[in-house]
């Protein structure tokens, strides 16, 4: 896959299919997308083409405006490399892009800068500056730039239309396995292993501290977890403590993952955490006794369910 990182004088590509979009998560809908694209692209003899933001238009367009991410810029690229695309042009969303009309924006972006011969737009992806014009806009537009535009088909998850607004409130209430079957694979969390209070490792379940790498990215709801912990090639099934510690009276929010089997000395490592099921919520014990008696109990369902 070809990684293109536009600016406003980029030079010819080649004849391309594409499609526009900030495709957070890479979930089913936009994998839906994307085969059309790319089944559309080979049909006509033209390269899949995906246009992509490094970040949310809306942090340009909203001043103070947080998203929380379902995927890193780097992950949102893995992922799209996973689908097979021949191209992903990444477009820094500043405040020129920000003001083009949806006409300018088909001229001058897509068609003077990636060559673009096919339009395949999302069932309810809009661009431009106001976002007023929609699809029938768009095939004029096209007419007259010779830009062939086609609506893709939606898709739906037994019966829910699959979006990252959706997987975003999954994730919120807690049920990473809803998350999953919309994203098609399990949402994941990377960060760097730092020093915590070691409480863990008094009651017994030394644990990881994991500092987030993305601040923007979505913390799922607080409670104990399932996980599958990849540390260099090594992977673990071990379970994953969101929340603030309630039974040592805590308040700062803490992501606490004990990996089943391991020994050694975590600190400074990069650990990729990704959740299976969520097991039960965050609890305040009577004390630290009735705290390591729960973490064992919990130890065991999850390994029952992942099989470590």
């Amino acid at each position: 896959m070809q990684t293109l990182f536009l600016n406003h004088n980029e030079g010819q590509q080649s004849p391309s299919a594409v499609t526009v979009g900030f495709f957070d998560g890479v979930h089913l809908g936009h994998q839906h997308l994307i085969s059309q694209v790319m089944q559309a692209a080979r049909q006509a003899g033209l390269q899949s083409t995906i246009v992509t933001f490094a970040r949310h238009p809306r942090q340009v367009l909203q001043s103070g405006y947080q998203p929380r991410l379902l995927t890193t810029f780097d992950e949102k690229l893995a992922l799209l490399e996973k689908q097979g695309v021949d191209c992903v042009a990444v477009l820094p969303f500043d405040q020129h892009t920000a003001q083009l009309t949806a006409y300018d924006f088909m001229s001058q972006v897509l068609c003077q800068q990636l060559n673009a011969r096919l339009l395949v737009t999302g069932y309810d992806n809009r661009f431009g500056h106001n976002r007023d014009e929609g699809f029938h806009e768009y095939v004029a537009y096209g007419h007259r730039l010779g830009l062939r535009v086609k609506a893709a088909t939606p898709f739906t998850l037994n019966g829910v239309s699959v979006s990252s607004t959706v997987v975003r409130v999954f994730l919120q209430n807690g049920d990473v396995d809803m998350a999953q079957r919309c994203l098609g694979h399990p949402y994941t969390l990377s960060g760097t292993v730092v020093a915590g209070r070691r409480v863990g490792r008094l009651l017994g379940f030394p644990t990881a501290n994991l500092l987030i790498g993305d601040p923007l990215k979505l913390i799922p709801r607080a409670g104990v977890y399932g996980v599958r912990v990849a540390v260099g090639t090594r992977r673990y099934v071990g379970m994953m403590d969101i929340g603030t510690r309630p039974t040592f009276t805590l308040t700062t929010l803490s992501l606490e993952v004990h990996l089943f089997g391991f020994e050694g000395n975590l600190y400074g490592q990069q650990l990729s955490v990704e959740f299976a099921f969520r097991l039960r919520d965050e609890q305040k014990f009577a004390s630290s006794q009735e705290l390591a008696q729960q973490l064992k109990a919990d130890a065991e369902a999850i390994k029952a369910r992942l099989n470590p």
